[in-house]
């Protein structure tokens, strides 16, 4: 039935892209970009016959925006259809053991909030199993498909639907508005924390079975401090499996939520009975554990860990545990000098196929799952490998992932490791891309002052002549532990940068990731002033290299941590003629006193603020506001919580107060991210005009993006 559906569906417009028409490149603009439509992770079938992704249709207009499930066959014979078509977007889509049947996240009509939906494939609507007035997300199928698993944040004492609904009315009715606290932390990126914690249901698939609450009545989900895994948007997870038996659920929690403000927050490896019961730790070792798997044999349990220690960075790494008799865990990966994004397991759960950012590429590696040094696989030329997926029943192993670079939006694809290549299963913006006159990034390497090796990219704007000279512009990356990866990103997306006529650089500093741990570490005690000096040191080498950069007409600019180094720039030289700073720290201080956490803030600087650490006036921007005189272009979110927006006030004044060119954009509804599409829109232009404004002899391209409106172009 369902290959006759998919068979009959090969010709719904815009599933698939069509052979590209001979037609000119364009240059990239906002709207090209924003408009590309947008392909979510793979989630295959356990016996590999079908790829279930989200897709989603973005838009410039309000709640316009269209996210729904599609479906592929895994072995390419027919083009991909869409699975839901609701005005509600659908979440953590996740397969049954059947291979018939889908779960997911939505909040459809009729729901306050989200609730768990099974799609059968075999016909029929989409049919809701809970009602939850706490919300549900993360479905997970027990292995013999009869039961659901999911996460819900609920009120404290309450232990089931009907108390949790309760505590949610009174909560409305209450005539005063007041939030509470008693320990840190009290935000996380762009919310406000509540006194809810993460609970663990089981909703059984028997005709009237009620949801089961089976965390909150245990004594670990009332203690003090319990919490999971935050994610970006808030709230939290415990990241919870069901054994390979479906007897036990694993999840990962903390007890020490409070100890945040003065300690690293540890967390167990933790299992328990589905049907209830007093969890206990899985393995005994205290740290940061994620991503939890079995292996199809069910023998072994794989999961990342790093143990925390006093550095500004660990290296996570891949361990394994016997099951189920738990017990001490067993280096995977241990002397593999990269971290793992992602990986997954073979049938024969003999093998493990990894996926490792290196460099700004991200490669396919292989390793014994007993144990051993990992293999390289594939190097792609261009971009990398993401959410690598293995179905665990294929009879032949098949390896589904996403691919994408810097010039290919993000596509599903199969990978074929004997042949060392891949094919695409979805061509959603393959057509598109090939109209854009775009090119990948070149990669060199210099050694800087300390004897380090440094990776860069550059990117060379649309009708690039190499006989002629560009204006530059650095882009620096937050993080610190983060880098420039060859892919398309929307927030500083290289090529839109680019598109006025500028050759873009991008400099992977120490403190930078991919590079091993021990690069990664080496910013520890010196947070702002040897990143710069490595950047300001590309910049001349990218000079001496690239005859067409005019390195004496360069503007910089950087977001978060990058925002922290702009801000530096600010203080520190005066060799470039503009800044951009969005999201960016003036002052260690105050960083450390607003932001959503402090304590790592003060390993990176040698302890606290009062003790003797000179870290924390020596690297502080405005330490040296006497000396600013670049103008300086500011951006902020106001509900950002990671940045406060006290941080860019606190730069907004120095500026002025020093009589410095400068312009203030606060956006209302950003927070550490501009997400909504116009005030991205906006920001790029107001970016292009600083820049415009700044660096003189910008080469003319047709077609460019939208130009600054007027009041932008004198500050």
């Amino acid at each position: 039935m369902i290959s006759r559906l998919l068979l009959s569906a090969a010709l719904v417009a815009g599933a698939c892209a069509v052979p590209a028409l001979a037609q000119p490149k364009q240059v990239l603009t906002h709207e090209t970009l924003w408009m590309m439509k947008r392909v979510g992770t793979p989630a295959t079938s356990p016996d590999g016959k079908w790829v279930v992704y989200s897709l989603t249709e973005p838009s410039y207009e309000k709640d316009a925006a269209i996210t729904d499930l599609w479906i592929v066959p895994a072995d390419g014979s027919a083009q991909p259809r869409r699975l839901t078509a609701t005005k509600a977007g659908e979440s953590d889509p996740v397969w049954a053991p059947d291979s018939r049947r889908i779960a997911f996240s939505a909040k459809r009509e009729g729901d306050d909030v989200a609730q768990i939906y099974i799609l059968d494939l075999a016909g029929g609507d989409a049919k809701r199993v809970t009602n939850i007035p706490t919300g549900a997300g993360n479905p997970q199928w027990r292995p013999d498909g009869q039961a659901i698993l999911f996460e819900s944040q609920v009120y404290p004492g309450a232990m089931d639907v009907d108390a949790n609904a309760k505590a949610a009315a009174d909560r409305k009715a209450r005539k005063f508005n007041m939030r509470v606290y008693e320990h840190f932390p009290i935000r996380y990126w762009n919310d406000w924390l509540d006194d809810k914690r993460p609970s663990l249901w089981v909703q059984s698939l028997a005709e009237g079975a009620a949801p089961r609450d089976i965390m909150s009545p245990t004594k670990l989900a009332q203690a003090e401090g319990f919490g999971g895994n935050a994610k970006n948007e808030g709230g939290s997870t415990l990241s919870p499996a069901w054994s390979p038996d479906g007897k036990e659920i694993i999840f990962i929690a903390t007890t020490e939520r409070w100890n945040a403000a003065h300690a690293r927050v540890n967390f167990g490896l933790y299992r328990m009975p589905a049907e209830g019961g007093e969890p206990r730790l899985v393995t005994t070792a205290p740290g940061e554990y994620g991503d939890p798997k079995f292996t199809p044999d069910g023998k072994t349990l794989i999961v990342k860990f790093n143990s925390q220690g006093e550095d500004v960075y660990d290296l996570a790494r891949l361990q394994r545990v016997a099951w189920p008799a738990g017990g001490a865990a067993t280096p995977l990966t241990g002397k593999f000098d990269r971290e793992v994004d992602g990986y997954a397991v073979t049938p024969d759960s003999r093998t493990l196929y990894l996926t490792v950012p290196d460099a700004g590429m991200e490669n396919l590696y292989r390793v014994a799952a007993s144990g051993g040094e990992p293999e390289l696989v594939i190097a792609p030329k261009i971009g990398g490998y993401t959410a690598i997926d293995i179905p665990s029943d294929a009879k032949v192993p098949q390896l589904i992932a996403s691919y994408g670079s810097a010039v290919n939006p993000v596509e599903i694809v199969r990978i074929d490791p004997r042949a060392k290549r891949h094919s695409n299963l979805t061509n959603v913006n393959t057509q598109l891309a090939a109209t854009i006159d775009w090119s990948s990034p070149q990669h060199f390497w210099f050694t800087s002052e300390k004897g380090r090796r440094i990776h860069n990219m550059i990117v060379t704007p649309p009708a690039f002549d190499p006989a002629k000279k560009y204006p530059l512009m650095v882009l620096m990356h937050g993080g610190p532990a983060s880098s420039n990866a060859d892919q398309i990103g929307l927030r500083w997306n290289y090529h839109l940068l680019a598109s006025a006529g500028y050759v873009v650089l991008m400099t992977d500093y120490t403190g930078s990731t991919g590079y091993g741990e021990a690069f990664s570490r080496a910013i520890k005690l010196d947070p702002l002033r040897g990143p710069a000096d490595e950047i300001n040191q590309a910049v001349d080498e990218a000079g001496k290299r690239f005859a067409f950069i005019d390195t004496g007409n360069a503007c910089i600019g950087g977001a978060s941590y990058g925002g922290h180094l702009s801000n530096w720039m600010e203080a520190t030289t005066t060799r470039y003629k503009c800044i951009v700073s969005h999201a960016g720290e003036v002052d260690l201080l105050t960083q450390w006193g607003t932001s959503d956490f402090n304590y790592g803030r003060e390993v990176a600087s040698g302890g606290p603020p009062w003790g003797d650490s000179k870290v924390w006036r020596d690297q502080s921007p405005i330490t040296y506001a006497k000396d600013w005189k670049t103008p300086m272009l500011l951006t902020a979110g106001e509900r950002d919580y990671r940045v406060p927006m006290s941080n860019t006030l606190e730069t907004w004044s120095t500026l002025q107060r020093m009589q410095v060119p400068s312009r203030l954009l606060i956006f209302p509804d950003a927070w550490h991210w501009i997400t909504k599409p116009e005030d991205s829109r906006q920001f790029y232009r107001e970016v292009q005009g600083w820049l415009a404004h700044y660096l003189k002899g910008t080469p003319a391209v047709t077609g460019g993006p939208l130009a600054a409106p007027a009041e932008t172009k004198t500050p």
